[in-house]
C-alpha cells in the first residue's frame, strides 16, 4: 500500500531545502513540531503553491503551471494528472478535517489525515489506510498554529509533537489560490460521491483550472478560488464502471450547473446566505465540466459548461 505521508514526506524535505528559493520560512514550536510558513508571514508564491498542492496529493499527481483563455485575457492555470486518483485526492488532499482548538480554527488536508482518520466513514469507503511515525498536514489558515494545537493534532495522528510537520497558507495568498485550483479533480470524485457513486471506480484523472488572483480577504479569496472550480473547471477520469446507462445519469449529476445556487460569484451567494455554509447548496462545490471515458465500454460522455464571464466578474477584472 503506498504510504501519503511516506511520499509527502519527501516533497517537504525538498521544500525545507528550498526555503529561500520559494519564499517561505521555517517555525519550529517548542514542542517539537516543524511548521512551514507559506503565506502568513512570508511572502510564498506559485512556486510555494505548488510544493503545497504536491504534499496535498502525496506526489502522486504530475502539477504543471499553464495558462487559461478567459477570453478577454489569460490567466495562470494549473494542469493536474494523477494515475491514482482516490488515494491522491480522497485519502490526502481532501479537505476534511476541521480543526478547533481555542480560538484557533483551520481547514486540514494531506496526508496526515490518514493517520487521524477524519472523516472515518470516506477512509473505510475507499479501502485505505495509512501507518507512519510520522504525519504532514496542510492548513488552509492566516495564523500559525501553536503548541496546543499541534499537540492535539499530534494526538488524533497517534504521533509525538516532534514528528508532526505543518504547511500553513492563507486563503488570500498566491500560495494558498494555487493549492485550491489543485484541487479541481478532488471536487469532481467528492461530488461524485456525494451523490452515490462508487468512486473506487475512478481510475485515472486529469484536470485543468484557472488561478484565481488575490482579490481581497480570506473571505473575498475563498469566494474566487472557488469560483475557478465551479465555472472554469474542467475534468476527465478514467473509469471502469459497466453499467453505461447508470453512469451517464451519474455523469449529468456532476457539474455544478446542476445547483440551485448556481449563476453568480460565490461570495454573492455565500454573503446572501449571511456567510452559513449550511444555507448555501452542497452540490455546487463541483468543476463546471466534466469528461468521463468508461474503459469496458469505450464510450465517452461530456457533461456542464464553463462559465468565464462569472468568473471575470468574481476576479474583479478591470480593462484599461
Amino acid at each position: 500500500m503506498i504510504s501519503v505521508n511516506e511520499y509527502g514526506m519527501d516533497i517537504l524535505e525538498d521544500m525545507m531545502d528550498n526555503l529561500e528559493e520559494l519564499q517561505v520560512a521555517i517555525v519550529e514550536l517548542e514542542n517539537g513540531t516543524t511548521v512551514i510558513d507559506a503565506g502568513v508571514e512570508e511572502e510564498g508564491g506559485f512556486e510555494a503553491g505548488l510544493y503545497v498542492s504536491r504534499i496535498c496529493m502525496a506526489d502522486l499527481a504530475d502539477i504543471q503551471f499553464s495558462s487559461f483563455d478567459l477570453g478577454k485575457f489569460s490567466c495562470p492555470a494549473l494542469e493536474l494528472t494523477t494515475d491514482h486518483p482516490i488515494i491522491a485526492c480522497m485519502a490526502s488532499q481532501f479537505a476534511g478535517w476541521s480543526i478547533k482548538v481555542d480560538k484557533f480554527m483551520g481547514m486540514g488536508s494531506g496526508p496526515a489525515r490518514a493517520l487521524s482518520l477524519n472523516p472515518k466513514e470516506l477512509y473505510e469507503e475507499i479501502g485505505y489506510e495509512d501507518d507512519t511515525s510520522e504525519a504532514i498536514l496542510v492548513l488552509e489558515s492566516s495564523v500559525i498554529p501553536d503548541e496546543e494545537v499541534t499537540t492535539k493534532i499530534a494526538k488524533d495522528c497517534n504521533v509525538e509533537p516532534e514528528d508532526l510537520y505543518i504547511v500553513v497558507a492563507p486563503t488570500a495568498s498566491i500560495a494558498g489560490s494555487v493549492q485550491i485550483a489543485a484541487r479541481v479533480i478532488e471536487t469532481g470524485i467528492h461530488k461524485f460521491e456525494s451523490i452515490g457513486f462508487d468512486i473506487n471506480s475512478i481510475t485515472h484523472g486529469h484536470g485543468i483550472i484557472p488561478i484565481s488572483p488575490v482579490v481581497g480577504s480570506d473571505l473575498e479569496c475563498m469566494g474566487s478560488t472557488n469560483d475557478c472550480i465551479i465555472y472554469c473547471g474542467r475534468v476527465y477520469y478514467t473509469i471502469d464502471y459497466e453499467n453505461v446507462e447508470e453512469l451517464k445519469e451519474y455523469v449529468k449529476k456532476v457539474p455544478s450547473v446542476t445547483s440551485k445556487d448556481y449563476g453568480q460569484p460565490f461570495y454573492k451567494t455565500f454573503k446572501k446566505a449571511k456567510f452559513d455554509f449550511y444555507k448555501v447548496d452542497a452540490g455546487m462545490f463541483a468543476p463546471a465540466e466534466i469528461t468521463v471515458n468508461e474503459i469496458n465500454s469505450g464510450k465517452t460522455f461530456t457533461s456542464g459548461k464553463i462559465n468565464p464571464e462569472v468568473l471575470l466578474e468574481s476576479f474583479g477584472i478591470e480593462t484599461l
